[in-house]
Formats: C-alpha cells, sequence, structure tokens
C-alpha cells in the first residue's frame, strides 16, 4: 500500500541543523510532486517546499529561503529537507506529501522542536 513516512525530526538549539527524510513506497515516487508542510500549535498546515518529480525546480515559502533546501533521489524513493539555521518559529510537525494529476498522499509528520 502507500506509504510516506518521515523521519529525522527532534530537538535542536536556535541556529541548528536537522534533515528531514521522507520515503516513499506503494506508488510511482518519481513522477509525483513532493512538497513538505508544517502545522504549527495553534496554526494551520502550510507550505515549506516543493520539488518537481525530476528534482529540476524547486520552489520555498519566504519564511525558510536561503535556510532549508529540499531535494530527493528518486531511486531511493526519498525526499529530503535540510533545514538550517533553525529558529523557534520553525517548531512544528513536519509533513511530506506526494501529488500527481487525482493523487495526493500525506505522510504521519515527524515532529521538529526548536529549543535552548
Amino acid at each position: 500500500q502507500v506509504q510516506l513516512v518521515e523521519s529525522g525530526g527532534g530537538l535542536v538549539q536556535p541556529g541548528g541543523s536537522l534533515r528531514l527524510s521522507c520515503a516513499a513506497s506503494g506508488f510511482t515516487f518519481s513522477s509525483y510532486v513532493m512538497k513538505w508542510y508544517r502545522q504549527a500549535p495553534g496554526k494551520e498546515r502550510a507550505f515549506v517546499a516543493t520539488i518537481t518529480s525530476t528534482g529540476g525546480s524547486t520552489n520555498y515559502a519566504d519564511s525558510v529561503k536561503g535556510r532549508f533546501t529540499i531535494s530527493r533521489d528518486n531511486a531511493k524513493m526519498t525526499v529530503y529537507l535540510q533545514m538550517n539555521s533553525l529558529q523557534p518559529e520553525d517548531m512544528a510537525v513536519y509533513y511530506c506529501k506526494a501529488l500527481s494529476t487525482g493523487s495526493t498522499y500525506w505522510g504521519q509528520g515527524t515532529q521538529v522542536t526548536v529549543s535552548s
């Protein structure tokens, strides 16, 4: 069955870095646009970053531009989110999303906590 499994979250100090991974299975990963979203307590889920199916193009929310990098490895069916210079406002549950015509899949999320 279709699965998206995020990992790599945890506790990090302000200014630190984390690398999130989202491992996919059960669908043709290389045909899907992949996205990262995040949801902070009491807030709506918000777009973070997107990458095209080939990895040739990326886009970011203004709040993370220059600090976060999305990438993918289609052979490993995995999308990554490298997060640098983390700040308390980045603290949230991070979700990956797979998107294609007529199909959308979400992962279960991974918690990122930024605190000293």
